[in-house]
């Protein structure tokens, strides 16, 4: 037997078995390597990015009133107040909102509409003196409607940027007062009209709209309530505790406020139409005439005068 040969396939043998055979660590070693896979874990394991507050981007932009967006004007998260993780808003209207663009033909207006307006101080008292800067409509759903910035009339004294969002820039794309004056008299034609305080707004617009046609959230008795009574509810607040969102979170949205209103007047809608019906309650339909069969209505014929016979 050549054992030379023997020799070497052994060692091909023994080869073969250490390959094929699992390294197998000690149980030591095993844990050690366990608890550094949980420490690991730990330590890197993220927090859902959906529980983070984050900004949420808004890629509307203010429309020139031929539709048009100009390449130098900023983007909405500019223009407004942007959310900073406290201030959640209805992401499927919001991102839909186009700041200036008009009355929207695509969506359909219906029965409610909500409006708010936008002012800016006027004249040597500008704290005291308003003239309308922005005006904003949704309908019941909320879909966006109208809005437009509004070319003020008297001299601009006080833009009040901080809480009405306008600046002189925005003019550059405005249109004139009487162009929204006649859009929205059109869009409100025939409709309910909900809104808070919105007697301001009417007036800033310069014309009235009927009170029976009016649902005002802030004159609502429900709402009052949350005032201890006296006074009239701010719509921050009524937001914040009824809706579960905040607004007004340093400069407003004409276009938030409005929707947040109909959101109000929709929670207690039916609280609404009931306390509006005692104050303007409905006219009684006119009674039909009775009309027999074979019965015509005969006129009474006018007594003539008897001409006096001459004697």
């Amino acid at each position: 037997m050549d054992l030379s040969n023997l020799s070497s396939n052994w060692r091909k043998l023994q080869t073969t078995l250490k390959k094929s055979r699992p390294v197998q660590s000690s149980p030591k070693s095993g844990d050690q390597n366990g608890l550094k896979r949980k420490r690991e874990q730990l330590k890197i394991n993220p927090v859902k990015s959906s529980s983070l507050p984050r900004k949420k981007p808004r890629t509307d932009k203010v429309m020139a009133p031929n539709g048009t967006v100009p390449k130098e004007t900023a983007s909405i998260g500019d223009l407004e107040t942007s959310d900073n993780g406290v201030r959640p808003r209805p992401a499927d209207h919001a991102a839909s909102d186009r700041i200036n663009a008009g009355l929207c033909t695509t969506v359909e207006i219906g029965r409610y509409v909500a409006i708010d307006c936008e002012m800016v101080g006027v004249g040597p008292y500008p704290d005291r003196e308003s003239a309308l800067a922005r005006v904003s409509i949704v309908n019941y759903n909320g879909d966006q409607i109208y809005d437009s910035y509004v070319l003020p009339q008297e001299t601009v004294t006080d833009w009040r940027t901080f809480v009405s969002g306008v600046e002189p820039k925005h003019m550059k794309y405005a249109r004139s007062f009487q162009e929204v004056q006649a859009d929205v008299a059109n869009i409100l034609k025939g409709r309910i009209l909900i809104g808070h305080h919105i007697s301001h707004d009417l007036r800033a617009l310069k014309f009235s709209h009927p009170q029976r046609d009016i649902r005002d959230t802030a004159r609502h008795s429900a709402y009052k309530k949350m005032q201890g009574g006296t006074g009239y509810p701010r719509l921050k607040v009524l937001a914040s505790e009824l809706l579960g969102f905040e607004i007004q979170e340093g400069e407003h949205s004409s276009i938030e406020d409005a929707r947040a209103c109909m959101m109000l007047f929709r929670r207690d809608k039916a609280a609404f139409e009931r306390e509006h019906a005692k104050r303007w309650p409905a006219k009684p339909a006119p009674e039909p005439r009775e009309n027999t069969e074979g019965q015509e209505k005969v006129r009474n014929p006018k007594k003539k005068k008897k001409k006096k016979s001459k004697k």
